[in-house]
């Protein structure tokens, strides 16, 4: 039997006079890679960002695990193991890859500058099990031969893989993947749905993903939800919404039926 992970009930954003989301319900079940698409306007990034705390909903709840996460920092939900990725990929440019992931796990004594200088020994050992973490990451998603790149060097399907390398070095329950096929060449396209496939598979991750790319979400997603005008329009596989009239006639075109 399937376990939810996280259910978005009843959410209504507006802002001024424009109705965002509309009474949008979505349920995420755990283990899941669930896709959600809509034409520009439907209400997905705005319901990303209610989910993952940059926005507050005007009324309505985001439960994970049973507990009411409404309206929390995406700090907050940091710690709590959600994690977001953004369209354009946020690296700092000017250190290097491995560096990225270093900086990821929070609450490092290294932090303290007191206790930095009185126990530089433990400093360094916790380091040292970090960056071990890091290269054992790097080496899954098979990109540790960039590991000494300077971040801002790498190209965008590169940096799309190191934002998913950062989730990796915290406990990662979900992770809502904004675009991630966006700007990113077919071969690198491949490798990092191979390793969104991995994370599901090995790692047990549960994924949401925002994607106007329908042969990546059809590869990758079960179940897709259809949003249009705020709302869910429908859920289900990519075969149905292929076989769907009220999908294909809202936007989606004749195209998708192959």
């Amino acid at each position: 039997m399937s376990e939810t992970l996280l259910n978005v009930q009843n959410i209504v954003k507006r802002f001024g006079g424009l109705v965002a989301l509309n009474d949008c319900t979505i349920d995420i079940e755990k283990g899941s890679i669930t896709g959600i698409i809509g034409p520009n306007g439907s209400g997905k990034s705005t319901l990303f960002n209610v989910i993952t705390g940059h926005l507050k909903p005007e009324s309505g709840s985001v439960l994970y695990n049973g507990e009411n996460i409404t309206g929390l920092e995406s700090y907050e939900l940091f710690e709590l193991g959600m994690l977001r990725t953004f369209q354009i990929a946020h690296e700092f440019t000017n250190m290097t890859v491995v560096e990225n992931l270093m900086v990821v796990p929070g609450n490092q004594a290294g932090e303290n500058l007191l206790y930095s200088l009185v126990n530089r020994r433990k400093i360094q050992e916790e380091d040292d099990v970090i960056k071990q973490k890091a290269f054992e990451v790097l080496e899954f998603l098979k990109i540790d031969h960039l590991k000494n790149e300077l971040a801002g060097n790498l190209s965008g399907g590169q940096k799309k893989l190191l934002e998913l390398a950062r989730t990796m070095m915290v406990d990662a329950k979900i992770v809502f993947l904004d675009e991630v096929g966006a700007g990113v060449n077919k071969t690198l396209l491949n490798d990092i749905a191979d390793s969104i496939l991995r994370l599901n598979n090995e790692k047990g991750y549960t994924f949401c993903m925002i994607e106007h790319d329908f042969d990546l979400i059809s590869r990758l997603c079960d179940p897709i939800i259809v949003l249009a005008e705020g709302s869910v329009l429908f859920k289900g596989t990519a075969d149905e919404i292929r076989k769907n009239d009220e999908v294909i006639e809202s936007y989606l075109g004749r195209g998708v039926k192959k």
